[in-house]
């Protein structure tokens, strides 16, 4: 019985440490500035959000993980890390039903991550699909977090000269 208890203990600590890391990695994510230290508390909670879902999660929380990784790791340059994370993302997002909301990401992510890999292609085409998607989100709110994060995502019509 105790054993029993103990698992769900570790579990419920997996949880919080997936919420708590995901949710600053996001907000960190989400700054017009960060410094080195931020960034890498960034990318550190990042990672940390994606082993404690990878812990108790399910398929989607694993998908989120990776979208979270793959934007986090496009932010800080690192195009060749953040492209199979974001793929796979984007594979998951779109072989399910999704909310609209996780398909706009998804797209804005896999944009992000083609900039910081300089495919200049596949930046633009998910770009506009996720400003597209993105601007029709009926609920305000979904489109204000949204748009956090698109923000932060360069516009491929002012990277030509690159």
């Amino acid at each position: 019985m105790a054993e029993a208890n103990n698992e769900q203990d570790v579990a419920t600590w997996h949880r919080r440490f997936a919420v708590e890391s995901n949710n600053r990695a996001w907000q960190l994510s989400e700054a017009e500035a960060r410094s080195s230290a931020e960034d890498q508390e960034m990318l550190e909670a990042a990672h940390a959000a994606a082993y404690h879902w990878r812990k108790v999660g399910t398929a989607v929380h694993a998908a989120r993980a990776d979208m979270l990784l793959a934007h986090v790791h496009a932010l800080l340059g690192h195009g060749a890390i953040a492209m199979p994370y974001a793929q796979a993302s984007f594979a998951s997002v779109t072989s399910r039903e999704s909310p609209d909301w996780e398909l706009a990401f998804a797209h804005a992510v896999l944009a992000n991550a083609a900039f910081a890999a300089a495919d200049a292609p596949l930046h633009a085409h998910h770009y506009a699909l996720a400003q597209k998607i993105g601007s029709g989100l009926a609920n305000a709110e979904d489109r204000t977090i949204f748009e956090a994060t698109f923000s932060r995502i360069p516009d491929p019509n002012s990277t030509l000269d690159r």
